[in-house]
């Protein structure tokens, strides 16, 4: 089968690897009809995430078609239409039971494999799913398959970055980054009944997005987003601020913007080895800090009802709709910002 491949950093390879095989009796293989790059693959691009295998099929956002099923699987059936959440997850372990799969005892990140062990991803023309009967869900009814590929990742992940920041209609909130994350995290913040939403950004495409989704867009380049944060709450700061780049930058900024009292709920994936504050810095703001893995299939689920209403037009997010053949390019553009990218998706 054709696949993008990790080489080396900012070096990804579009290439002929082996076709996937049953290798467990829970294993099903999945025809990959969607899939997408992620900002979380640009960490692995860009190696500030090091210790992936050469030659590791790249990707943990998919959505396809069950082609072969391992022996005991039961309640999947070939032909059956599914998405997928970033990690498997076996549904019976502590971690599973307390509503936080991505965490579970014998899960597994797609598209990493280190030392020979792990899990190709999703940037394929097939795909193996271990534990398929609790990983995966069938596509429903009156769902795309773009939503679908969204609610495997990056709408759970900003919903439950909203969820973790305890939402209040009466509270403030800012949004720090409004790459696809951020913009799903408006959403996620808007459903649980936030009402004034700041998203912070510099690229004029996203800040177009995001006020399309319903928050106030400010440029934090050209404008003082402490001053209009505070001039909203009476000078307190805002009651939550949403972190989803994950770089030190961003954790200065939230710390900066957070009342006291305030919660920080972050998702982005932070790789410096410190906080960017410091623990008296948290103490004189009676900071709450909320950081952590998006457990990505308790919230496909849970978010099914919302996306069958077509509140949203989740698919705008989606600039680039490349052949999978183009996905070398399409990490260039997604990574460098080109073309006013937000989001490629790649079809096999």
């Amino acid at each position: 089968m054709r696949a993008l491949t990790f080489q080396d950093t900012e070096n990804i390879r579009y290439e002929s690897v082996p076709d996937p095989k049953i290798e467990s009796p829970g294993d099903v293989i999945v025809q990959v009809h969607l899939a997408a790059i992620c900002g979380s693959d640009l960490h692995v691009y860009h190696g500030r995430e090091k210790g992936l295998d050469a030659g590791t099929v790249m990707g943990h956002e998919f959505v396809g078609e069950i082609v072969e099923l391992g022996k005991e699987v039961r309640t999947l059936r070939k032909g059956d239409l599914v998405f997928s959440p970033f990690t498997t997850n076996c549904g019976t372990c502590f971690y599973c039971r307390k509503n936080l799969p991505c965490r579970c005892s014998s899960g597994q990140l797609f598209g990493w494999r280190q030392n020979g062990v792990g899990l190709h991803g999703g940037q394929a023309e097939y795909v193996r799913v271990p534990l398929a009967e609790s990983t995966l869900l069938k596509i429903p009814e009156n769902i795309l398959a773009e939503e679908a590929l969204l609610m495997g990742d990056v709408l759970s992940t900003g919903y439950f970055c909203a969820d973790i920041a305890e939402i209040n209609p009466d509270g403030v909130y800012a949004v720090i980054g409004c790459g696809p994350v951020g913009l799903m995290a408006i959403i996620g913040a808007r459903e649980l009944g936030a009402e004034k939403i700041f998203v912070l950004d510099a690229v004029p495409e996203r800040l177009a997005l995001a006020e399309k989704f319903g928050a106030m867009a400010v440029d934090y380049q050209k404008q003082n987003v402490s001053e209009i944060i505070r001039e909203v709450t009476e000078g307190r700061g805002a009651d939550g601020v949403l972190e989803v780049v994950g770089s030190p930058s961003a954790a200065k900024m939230a710390i900066q913007l957070v009342r006291p009292g305030g919660i920080i709920s972050v998702v982005g994936v932070h790789n410096e080895e410190h906080f960017a504050f410091s623990p008296n810095e948290a103490y004189d703001k009676n900071l709450t800090y909320k950081v952590g893995r998006c457990p990505a299939r308790y919230y496909m689920e849970k978010l099914i009802p919302m996306v069958q209403k077509k509140k949203y037009d989740l698919t705008a997010i989606f600039s680039h709709r490349l052949q999978l053949a183009e996905g070398v390019r399409g990490y260039k553009i997604f990574a460098e910002k080109l073309e006013e990218c937000t989001k490629v998706v790649l079809k096999p």
